[in-house]
């Protein structure tokens, strides 16, 4: 089941199109936002709150059509803006609940429920600061608050790590793998930090030029074309890579003691291939696993021209002597 499906959605601004006849369905989940600047990314997120209205194409979210009833949609949406967004003289716990009162929530239901969000958050003990006093990462946990304190069914995420150092990183990351996994509520996390996507998504979509180019789980979108195999050796000698050869396995990269090699068969017989391989030259294996693309490697792929919109190629091999 889908949380959103946007069928040639067309999206200007004047001249410029931002959303060029996108059609993707968004998965339950929680998701990665991909795309360089002007990718289209924000103005997706836009659309999906009904804060901008497509030219061309139709969609919907949690069930609702994006133009016809975008109050219903944003009453079942939390957002998390990449700008700051408190009301300087307001204390956190006053912030969160006055947001809970504009998404439809009794006054008093709000406040019980902003102290809570906010325990949640780790700032039950500064609550009742004024938000303007509290440090960015801070701040970006006051934000992440008053996009939960409603109780959502779809959480958008605006690059919630910006300006945070490695620690409040660490956090913030902590809270959303927890609201999404922990909690089941489904996320659209937009973000041009690939690292954060990993940690927290499983699946991921890639929009280039207001197009989408790649889409998929991340685990299936690492995965390459004949499943090659990466071993690092504790240590190598010259008599390991002839023995691979004799034994019918070809050597895609080289650079010891971590070599990538294709074999025929399956993964598991190539593991046992390779072990025989290092025993007979007399070396010991320290890590041997399933080769996979890293997302960066997905990424610019995906961005590149001339790739196809959806599909994502095995990248080159180069051998490095």
């Amino acid at each position: 089941m889908s949380v959103a499906s946007f069928n040639s959605l067309v999206v200007q601004y004047g001249s410029f199109v931002a959303l060029n006849s996108l059609s993707v369905e968004v998965p339950e989940g929680c998701t990665g936002l991909l795309g360089p600047n002007g990718a289209g990314k924000t103005t997706l997120l836009k659309t999906i709150l009904g804060f901008v209205s497509p030219v061309n194409g139709s969609g919907s979210v949690l069930g609702h059509d994006i133009v016809a009833e975008g109050k219903l949609i944003r009453q079942k949406i939390g957002l998390m803006p990449e700008q700051d967004c408190h009301i300087p003289g307001m204390s956190a716990v006053m912030f969160v609940a006055y947001a809970g009162e504009l998404a439809g929530m009794p006054k008093a239901q709000a406040l019980r429920r902003a102290h809570e969000v906010l325990e949640y958050c780790g700032l039950g003990e500064a609550r009742y600061r004024n938000v303007e006093t509290y440090s960015t990462g801070m701040k970006q946990r006051v934000k992440f608050a008053q996009a939960l304190v409603h109780g959502p069914q779809l959480l958008l995420l605006d690059e919630p790590t910006n300006g945070l150092d490695p620690r409040g990183r660490d956090e913030m990351l902590d809270l959303i793998r927890s609201v999404s996994h922990g909690k089941g509520l489904n996320v659209i996390l937009s973000s041009h930090l690939l690292p954060d996507i990993e940690r927290t998504c499983d699946q991921v979509m890639v929009l280039m030029k207001g197009k989408l180019r790649a889409q998929g789980l991340i685990k299936d979108l690492k995965k390459i074309a004949n499943t090659p195999i990466d071993v690092e050796l504790k240590e190598t000698n010259d008599a390991f890579l002839p023995a691979l050869v004799r034994a019918g396995a070809e050597v895609l990269t080289v650079k010891a003691p971590q070599f990538r090699i294709q074999t025929k068969g399956t993964i598991g017989e190539g593991i046992k291939l390779v072990a025989a391989c290092a025993k007979e030259a007399g070396v010991q294996i320290r890590g041997i696993e399933e080769a996979q693309r890293s997302l960066e490697e997905i990424f610019l792929e995906a961005v590149s021209d001339g790739k196809p919109p959806t599909a994502i190629q095995a990248p080159p091999v180069l051998i490095e002597n």
